[in-house]
């Protein structure tokens, strides 16, 4: 009988709502629109079972949200291309990410429909 002590692991926040300054039409420079933004990151090989049950040895999902919201809320942004290549690039600065997967979209810029921009770079 095996026993498995590994996993391939990745971590998905999906549907985190907030308002931001981007775009370059004259109404998204004077006012923050809501955005939508997805984001997997991929962990790699990690422990079934992380040592001790204890927060400091995984990846704190509430860092990664705070990182998301702090990167896309630092200042204003013309292009959702150039956000989220940003966000893409500090996601992949954290311990034990081998590859992200981000999508933002702009919810309001057109009556009939949302409009997004999916990014992927890294090891999947």
């Amino acid at each position: 009988m095996s026993t498995y002590t590994q996993g391939l692991q990745t971590l998905t926040l999906s549907g985190l709502r907030f308002d931001a300054s981007l775009g370059i039409l004259e109404t998204e420079k004077t006012a923050p629109q809501p955005i939508l933004v997805d984001a997997e990151l991929n962990l790699g090989p990690q422990p079934l079972m992380p040592r001790d049950d204890d927060i400091t040895h995984v990846l704190d999902y509430r860092k990664v949200r705070k990182i998301i919201i702090d990167e896309c809320t630092a200042e204003h942004v013309n292009l959702l291309e150039s956000l989220i290549g940003k966000l893409a690039n500090r996601l992949m600065q954290l311990p034990n990410v081998k590859g992200v997967r981000v999508k933002i979209a702009k919810l309001e810029i057109f009556a009939d429909c949302e409009v997004a921009i999916r990014m992927e770079t890294g090891q999947w």
